[in-house]
């Protein structure tokens, strides 16, 4: 019987991903097929390269400063983050370069999207480390990717919780987790104000990366707060992966699907691992009864 670990996207919520896998590891529950969506692809191919405990200790150890350092400050027109350390992160945390998704020792599937046509890419061979950068792709974050002739993005535009792959790379069982589940409605809330520390290029400088890590770019003095660019962002994906996940769920249901509670974690908010990891850890908790019933044991 092959255990398939379908991973979905959710950007900083994603470390949930690593609370579950280890409980799951802790019930002595290895899965033979792990398919990863955006931050699921990366925590998944962690996963499978031998390299959790690394990624787990980072992802702790993570401040709001630590996430700033990935922002590029001068605004890049492709994208918010530093392509150079992410890439840097990638090759510490998960894997070198050189590493190809078919020599891994269980099946590994990411999912992106063709930019031009759409359509959802499962990438099951080749650079492990160009399919997890495809698969994170999101619009005003990464620059999109070259592979082959196509523009990939981020897979969770068309396959947030990738159901579908596992059961197609020969899953018999499919354990899921989705992170989208309680998104929607989420309440933007208004920051507390900031002090400034000068006015110089150094203030402007913390100023800027207080609201791209707090995601709290507000406009406005009145009482009724105008949500800003990140949040704005956030929030049309948020609804966008809500909707996609419930039709592509309903129509190819998992076995099993874990939905951890983490709509107050914003979407660059990396350096609350700890709250996540532990909420992943309490959904495997609170499904043990019924991860018995499903695989087969007494």
């Amino acid at each position: 019987m092959n255990i398939g670990l379908a991973l979905g996207s959710g950007s900083s919520r994603g470390w949930s991903h690593i609370g579950i896998i280890n409980a799951l590891a802790e019930l002595e529950i290895t899965p033979d097929i792990v398919c990863g969506t955006s931050i699921g692809s990366l925590v998944g191919a962690a996963c499978v390269t031998g390299k959790m405990e690394e990624l787990e200790s980072w992802a702790r150890s993570l401040t709001k400063f630590d996430v700033a350092r990935f922002l590029d400050i001068n605004t890049s027109l492709t994208g918010f983050v530093d392509t150079e350390k992410f890439h840097e992160f990638l090759n510490q945390y998960i894997a070198d370069d050189s590493v190809l998704i078919e020599n891994l020792p269980q099946v590994f599937a990411s999912v992106s999207t063709d930019l031009q046509s759409g359509r959802e890419v499962w990438m099951t061979k080749g650079s492990l480390i160009q399919a997890i950068w495809a698969s994170m792709a999101l619009p005003g974050l990464f620059p999109p990717i070259k592979h082959g002739e196509r523009w990939l993005v981020d897979g969770g535009l068309v396959n947030p919780v990738p159901v579908s792959v596992c059961r197609a790379l020969g899953a018999d069982i499919v354990i899921a987790v989705n992170l989208n589940g309680d998104i929607v409605g989420k309440r933007f809330t208004k920051p507390e104000a900031i002090k400034k520390i000068d006015n110089g290029v150094g203030g402007k400088i913390t100023e800027l990366v207080r609201e791209y890590t707090n995601l709290s770019l507000f406009n406005g003095k009145d009482s009724e707060q105008t949500p800003g660019l990140l949040d704005a962002i956030a929030g049309s994906v948020n609804i966008t992966q809500d909707r996609i996940t419930r039709s592509r769920m309903a129509g190819d249901p998992p076995d099993i699907v874990f939905s951890p509670k983490l709509s107050h974690i914003g979407l660059l908010e990396l350096y609350r691992a700890e709250e996540a990891i532990n909420e992943g850890r309490k959904c495997v908790q609170s499904k043990l009864a019924e991860l018995e019933y499903v695989l087969g044991r007494s």
